[in-house]
């Protein structure tokens, strides 16, 4: 395929409701979007970045930099055989995963388009149906989030994941396993806690958790081995696997029992590929996580969810948990028994709205 025009755009979509990290809260989401055309066809991209540099290094700014000074000039009037090919070109530059990805993952759509394929086949995915968890973020009270548990457990949802910190921890998961002593719920605490807390967070273990996923540094993998010797608890590692080598480190140091690939953080489908052979090689689950991501990025991680070392409920969940108005069509949906159907249809799926996306661009640059 020939790129022939690049278009990135940012917008923003406020939440329906605030989504609190142990890093900070989130109300208004800054995304930006690629739009590639090729060969007469076009393919969506996002960059899957927060607005902040709390969770990784990347903001929508250091994306905007790194696509329009280097990816973007790199990729146009070029011949790619695949959409995976880009990958090594894109290689030189360290880190800014996410920017990498939201290009690569257009030509993704592309190439699933040209092949008249669904974008999940194309990766090689096994299910036409994914299971369906939700991450709940720190609230403003226990009782709200008890109460955001049960109509997420209403709504269908097979796994609950709750954000967790110092001092909204262990009385925290003490109130929900009164309440939920069955429902099948995992912790994550983005990094929140050293070795230090050890004890308390060898006292999670009595909550019969899925997981506790990232409980050390982002960037660290020796400190979580030593903590997995010490919890009968799994570990998943989210922020500390950046690609299949960090995946094949953590798990030969016994670093996690679990892992979470996301799309921007390992750097498009190329390596999330890698990343869950890999773990699959190793009989290591891996699940999807979010991002906040808008519909495009949602439907991205749907395609991903379909291979079959997603074993476990990933973050993929309804467009109107997050917005009271997506900006792709049909938005999406989850069915009352907690999954998604994964579409048939070639490329991404789901189709953006462009009128939508027009509503809410704050700014917009296009390379031919």
């Amino acid at each position: 395929m020939k790129i022939k025009r690049v278009e990135i755009r940012e917008i923003r979509l406020p939440l329906v409701h605030f989504f609190e990290a142990s890093f900070g809260r989130t109300t208004v989401r800054r995304i930006v979007l690629v739009r590639v055309e090729a060969d007469g066809l076009t393919g969506w991209g996002e960059v899957a970045c927060g607005e902040e540099p709390f969770y990784s290094h990347e903001t929508p700014e250091t994306a905007w930099h790194i696509l329009r000074d280097f990816l973007i000039p790199w990729s146009l009037g070029r011949e790619w055989a695949t959409a995976s090919a880009i990958a090594p070109r894109f290689r030189p530059i360290r880190g800014h995963n996410m920017a990498k990805a939201a290009l690569e993952n257009a030509l993704w759509d592309i190439e699933a388009q040209q092949k008249g394929v669904p974008l999940a086949k194309l990766l090689g995915g096994t299910l036409e149906e994914i299971p369906c968890g939700v991450s709940i973020g720190i609230q403003n009270s226990v009782e709200e989030l008890l109460e955001k548990i049960q109509r997420e457990l209403d709504a269908g949802y097979q796994r609950v994941k709750v954000k967790i910190k110092p001092g909204w921890d262990v009385e925290v998961l003490e109130r929900i396993r009164h309440k939920f002593p069955r429902i099948a719920l995992m912790a994550d605490a983005n990094s929140a806690y050293t070795l230090a807390d050890l004890p308390r967070l060898k006292s999670l273990d009595r909550f019969c958790l899925m997981m506790v996923e990232q409980p050390l540094g982002w960037d660290d993998l020796l400190d979580h081995a030593k903590l997995q010797r010490e919890l009968a608890t799994p570990i998943c590692l989210d922020e500390s696997i950046h690609g299949a080598d960090d995946a094949r480190k953590a798990i030969e140091i016994g670093a996690c029992k679990i892992i979470n690939v996301k799309l921007g953080r390992v750097g498009g489908f190329t390596a999330a590929r890698q990343v869950e052979e890999v773990c699959r090689a190793k009989n290591v689950p891996v699940w999807c996580g979010g991002m906040l991501e808008s519909g495009i990025g949602r439907a991205h991680n749907i395609a991903l969810s379909t291979l079959p070392g997603f074993t476990l409920p990933g973050d993929v969940s309804a467009s109107r948990r997050y917005w009271t108005q997506d900006i792709i069509d049909p938005e999406v949906m989850v069915t009352p028994q907690g999954t998604i159907q994964v579409p048939q249809t070639p490329g991404l799926g789901y189709t953006p709205n462009l009128e939508r996306i027009e509503k809410a661009t704050v700014r917009k640059e296009a390379f031919a």
